[in-house]
């Protein structure tokens, strides 16, 4: 029955993402452009990849608030490695994945050691450390100068040709960590005890299963994301801009799990639904840039819509809540 309902929850974000495409292509003839349809692909890329380390925060009942300032720092060390004379890629792409794990890694021993209520707390005062510490690093200099070599990940499309941009290599990457992801989720036995976790802790540690070190791996994961998610937006933007720690990187990763069926309560949310809540949102700020629409109305669109993402969750929750009681009655 749980299948059944997340399926139900992925078909009904991939429907809405159909309708918003006939709506938008309707409203603007632009939006159907094959160049444009690549572009929201390409877009789609760096929130993606944030919002897969999101989801298993989620699926434990927890959040990660630190994720985008972690991306941006992840870039920021990358770009001081270039300008320090550093430019193999395989050493910058390994410097950031370790920064990020590391980052992600003390967000989880911050909640498991210090005993701390609510991740919300820990990952919050992580975010504001680090969105500090980005601006420290580079002097609040924009960095840019990056090879080609580390920026190819983020700006290379594939098969483009003469009035076709190409596949974004980046939504290639997606595609390919996503498939993992679902084959890690849902084929290992470390992805079941996530869920577990998630379900109910208590029953989880009853069961033998360490919570701790379950929570610590899962904002390591989440880190490690931030830091893969670093790498494509150096491509996409070609520069590591501290000031960005303060985007809504992580607003925006959370709404696309909420809209593809994670829930807050935890123990709920499938890879794939994160995928086409990532792609919801990309679509939505694409056509409201074609059709015109300032950044503030940008802004105030997707505020609404996780307002709306969060009130179906939590009345999904208190309808699961009220059949589970008129079950037991």
């Amino acid at each position: 029955m749980n299948k059944v309902k997340e399926l139900a929850m992925k078909l009904t974000s991939i429907l809405a993402l159909i309708v918003l495409a006939v709506i938008l292509s309707i409203a603007t003839p632009n939006f159907l452009q094959v160049n444009n349809l690549m572009n929201i692909l390409r877009q789609t890329s760096i929130n993606s990849l944030i919002a897969a380390g999101m989801l298993v925060t989620l699926i434990t009942g927890g959040i990660d608030l630190s994720v985008g300032a972690n991306t941006i720092v992840c870039a920021c060390v990358m770009g001081i490695a270039v300008k320090s004379g550093i430019t193999n890629p395989v050493i910058l792409v390994a410097l950031a994945l370790t920064i990020g794990c590391i980052i992600g890694c003390t967000n989880g021993l911050l909640l498991t050691k210090l005993r701390l209520p609510h991740p919300f707390v820990s990952t919050l005062a992580t975010k504001y450390v680090l969105a500090g510490l980005a601006l420290l690093i580079t002097s609040s200099m924009t960095i840019s100068g990056f090879p080609e070599a580390i920026s190819f990940a983020g700006s290379y499309s594939l098969f483009s040709a003469s009035g076709f941009s190409g596949i974004p290599l980046s939504f290639i990457i997606v595609l390919v960590l996503f498939s993992g992801f679902h084959v890690f989720l849902n084929k290992t036995a470390f992805g079941r005890t996530i869920y577990c976790v998630g379900g109910n802790r208590e029953a989880a540690k009853m069961s033998g299963i360490n919570s701790d070190k379950v929570l610590t791996l899962v904002y390591t994961i989440s880190g490690v994301m931030a830091a893969a998610a670093s790498i494509i937006y150096v491509g996409r933007t070609g520069v590591a801009n501290p000031a960005s720690a303060m985007e809504p990187y992580d607003t925006d990763a959370i709404a696309a799990c909420i809209i593809g069926g994670a829930s807050f309560s935890g123990g709920k949310g499938t890879i794939w639904g994160t995928l086409s809540g990532a792609l919801l949102i990309a679509t939505i700020r694409n056509g409201l840039t074609l059709l015109g629409a300032s950044s503030a109305m940008q802004y105030i669109v997707i505020g609404s819509i996780i307002i709306i993402a969060v009130f179906m969750d939590v009345t999904r929750i208190r309808l699961e809540d009220e059949a589970r009681r008129k079950a037991t009655a």
